[in-house]
């Protein structure tokens, strides 16, 4: 990953939490915002392992930092997840996220959310999240499922099929409950553009 990328990473993940950016308001949300803190350590970490010129000191600090903040705030985010654009965790506390799994652009994690991965059977693997995903509170995605762009995962469902595009899904085991998806969960998503690597 490249500076450049990881620095505008980090402003729409900024501008995701506080819809503008500049450094008086990245201090303030990386010394008050535990899920914004976090999610630049992580942004660090990539661009860190991915430059041979980095030292290793550095990626070691990096790697310990994150695992104080995953035990202070109880978010446990795989540094080798895949992670899009404008990435949000609203609330912290009781959040997974294994490393194989893939999170779109512009995705909602709310609080004791669980992404798990499945060793065996038909869904072997971990979830694929799509763009401007809402996952609610407590709710957990079981295995390798599909989750659409634009759907919305209601509070303490436990998804172990694929989602459709712009569905909210609910229960035990969750089941389509409406057509809306994500509309008016998902806010701020009009930052620059984030160059590809």
């Amino acid at each position: 990953m490249t500076w450049k990328r990881c620095r505008a990473l980090i402003a729409s993940d900024l501008w995701r939490h506080a819809g503008r950016g500049g450094s008086g308001t990245f201090w303030n949300h990386f010394l008050l915002t535990p899920g914004f803190r976090y999610t630049v350590l992580l942004r660090l970490f990539s661009w860190a392992r991915t430059n041979g010129w980095c030292s290793l000191g550095m990626r070691q600090l990096l790697v310990m930092l994150l695992y104080r903040y995953s035990i202070r705030f109880g978010i446990d985010v795989s540094r080798d997840a895949r992670i899009g654009s404008g990435f949000y965790i609203g609330h912290f506390g009781g959040i997974f996220v294994p490393g194989g799994a893939v999170i779109g652009n512009n995705c909602n994690l709310s609080h004791a959310v669980t992404l798990a991965e499945v060793n065996r059977g038909e869904r072997a693997g971990c979830p694929i999240i799509g763009n401007n995903v809402y996952i609610a509170p407590g709710a957990k995605i079981i295995g390798r499922v599909q989750i659409g762009d634009h759907a919305a995962i209601g509070a303490n469902a436990v998804v172990v099929n694929d989602v459709a595009p712009r569905t909210s899904v609910g229960g035990i085991p969750a089941r389509p409950i409406s057509q809306t998806g994500s509309d008016g969960y998902i806010n701020r998503t009009d930052y620059p553009p984030v160059p590809a690597d």
